[in-house]
């Protein structure tokens, strides 16, 4: 496969990744701020803005923090190539240049969710919980597309490659940054009920699996309170959550013996199976103590560099013209 069509199949997969991501973020940072007696609700807002790098950009354009402004910012703003339609866009422009790559399918999935989604800045939606969910569903319907009709091959596997890749990404920063403006401490051994005085920590973390789809893996293998330990070990190290950092890197590393390296860059293909391997065999046999222990904060750091560095080996070994 040419290095061009591999790259335009991973940045198509990632991007429609990318938005729903956003979108779960987005989520989260909504009913973090409608708390009862939220604390720091600046600071809840201001999370997707950190997440993405794009407060700089946010603050040129508009004088002050409020949850409309911050929404149609990330979600429907154009001009911000960190937004929902932004990444839509090109996730559509992506699959439009591969279109003989893909199944008519998973064209019609993708092309319709931008023609539909370009219409919202202009007509407005009902509400934030409408277009989270549209955003969430019409994602789902193009990954059920791809896996239910394109044939397994290189465009399969690139494919699958760009969404873990960019799944791990935004697990790994989602948790970093709701972990610190979640009380008491992450790493507390108290179990949090509600209702009570502590039902504002209860509630965040409960937002902050739903919007990770995992609040219903948390109580089925915890049978408990919720608390930060468990969080923690639930979106880092189960292999069985699929949006955990360790399911991830699972599939990327079964993914890669499928693809080839580009001619000449074989040492490159062996550098990714190795970045990725570490990866995860740190995450098989790591403990949720010992993340603990070295601070959540830095080993999210950490594991985000490292997976940066995993994405400049895949763009070396499979995705440019040596």
């Amino acid at each position: 496969m040419l290095s061009r069509t591999a790259a335009q199949l991973y940045w198509m997969s990632r991007y429609v990744e990318r938005a729903e991501n956003l979108v779960r973020m987005l989520d989260v940072t909504h009913s973090l701020s409608l708390l009862p007696q939220s604390r720091g609700a600046l600071t809840e807002l201001a999370a997707p803005l950190a997440v993405t790098g794009a407060l700089e950009a946010y603050s040129a354009r508009h004088p002050k923090l409020d949850a409309q402004a911050l929404f149609n910012f990330m979600a429907l703003d154009l001009e911000n190539p960190a937004s929902v339609l932004s990444c839509l866009k090109l996730a559509r422009e992506n699959a439009h240049a591969v279109r003989g790559q893909i199944t008519a399918e998973m064209w019609e999935a993708i092309n319709s969710t931008w023609l539909e989604g370009r219409q919202f800045p202009k007509r407005g939606i009902p509400s934030v919980s409408s277009f989270f969910d549209w955003v969430k569903e019409r994602s789902h319907l193009f990954r059920g597309a791809t896996y239910g009709t394109l044939q397994r091959n290189d465009a399969y596997c690139f494919i699958r490659l760009g969404t873990f890749v960019e799944r791990a990404d935004n697990t790994a920063r989602l948790l970093d940054v709701k972990s610190q403006l979640i009380e008491p401490a992450v790493d507390s051994l108290m179990p949090v009920d509600a209702p009570s005085e502590s039902a504002p920590d209860f509630y965040a973390w409960s937002a902050l699996l739903r919007s990770l789809s995992a609040f219903e893996a948390y109580h089925a293998a915890y049978r408990d309170s919720l608390d930060g330990r468990r969080v923690t070990e639930l979106l880092i190290l189960r292999p069985d959550v699929p949006r955990s950092l360790r399911a991830c890197c699972d599939e990327i590393v079964a993914i890669l013996p499928q693809i080839e390296a580009n001619p000449g860059a074989q040492d490159a293909g062996r550098q990714v199976k190795l970045l990725a391997g570490r990866l995860a065999l740190r995450l098989e046999y790591g403990r949720v103590d010992e993340i603990l222990d070295a601070g959540l904060h830095r080993w999210l750091t950490g594991f985000l560099d490292e997976s940066a560095g995993l994405g400049e080996a895949i763009r070396s070994a499979y995705l440019e013209a040596n």
